[in-house]
């Protein structure tokens, strides 16, 4: 089972370089509406504060089903969101595509939604700037086939924009259910972190390396750099590639389920 990255819709791209005014300063405790007031249409977004949730559906032409995100609370850097899914193979989908993956987006996804300069984005690899992710969250059980992971995107310049495709992307796998695999070939494994991981090493036009954790996990501290540069010192990744954007989410390939984020942040330098 493998995964695969998204060409992004005409929609997609047009809400991915929107510019939009923050819904909060990012010291202000934000009290939201939950899951009651829930967004299901594909590429719907919710802003909190620095970040926004994605209702990324970029596979769903390939399936029956639906998806639906909703956001609960942002405290300073810190948010709490949801998801639910149902996914099932239409005519033109197999087990093997991934059906959506939605997200929270800090910084570039195809372009900048929030005010560039809140998000701390691009950081150029070889500034070695830590970049603290944690993530504490709940899965269903039995929901299908499906990883939970952060999604990383690299760009050769500082400047990348809406119509700039990345270099590079990499991926970190905290957890996988039902024989979801990464893309590509396994090239290695690695101690990183307080975790035993295993990189796989592909292309779709851009590289994509990912990190999948050997022992699922519901909840980490990682420091994103530790990942870019044993990349780095396998010589799979330049130090003058920029940082540009952070995400998080779940990929599903199919099945019913949901994921519960209860609390997420990502803090730079």
């Amino acid at each position: 089972m493998q995964h695969r990255r998204p060409r992004l819709s005409k929609k997609a791209k047009v809400l991915a370089a929107a510019s939009v005014a923050l819904t909060a300063l990012a010291g202000v405790t934000v009290a939201q509406a939950g899951e009651s007031s829930k967004k299901c249409g594909a590429f719907d977004t919710v802003t909190l504060g620095k970040y926004y949730v994605n209702n990324n559906l970029w596979g769903q032409d390939k399936a029956t089903g639906s998806q639906c995100v909703w956001d609960n609370s942002q405290s300073g850097s810190t948010i709490s969101w949801g998801t639910s899914f149902g996914w099932a193979n239409n005519s033109k989908g197999t087990d093997a595509d991934v059906k959506s993956y939605a997200s929270t987006v800090l910084g570039w996804h195809w372009g900048w939604k929030v005010d560039k300069a809140t998000t701390g984005l691009p950081i150029r690899v070889g500034d070695r700037k830590p970049v603290k992710a944690t993530w504490d969250f709940t899965l269903s059980s039995d929901p299908g086939t499906l990883d939970v992971a952060y999604d990383l995107w690299l760009h050769a310049k500082n400047t990348a924009d809406w119509a700039d495709q990345p270099t590079d992307e990499i991926m970190i796998w905290l957890n996988r259910q039902g024989g979801a695999g990464p893309l590509g070939t396994k090239y290695g494994s690695v101690s990183l972190d307080g975790a035993m991981w295993d990189i796989y090493q592909g292309n779709i036009g851009w590289n994509v390396y990912s990190f999948v954790r050997q022992a699922n996990t519901t909840k980490a501290t990682l420091n994103i750099d530790d990942f870019t540069q044993a990349l780095v010192r396998r010589k799979l990744l330049s130090n003058d590639k920029y940082l540009s954007g952070v995400e998080s989410g779940t990929e599903v390939f199919k099945g019913s389920g949901r994921l519960d984020t209860k609390a997420y942040s990502v803090d730079i330098g």
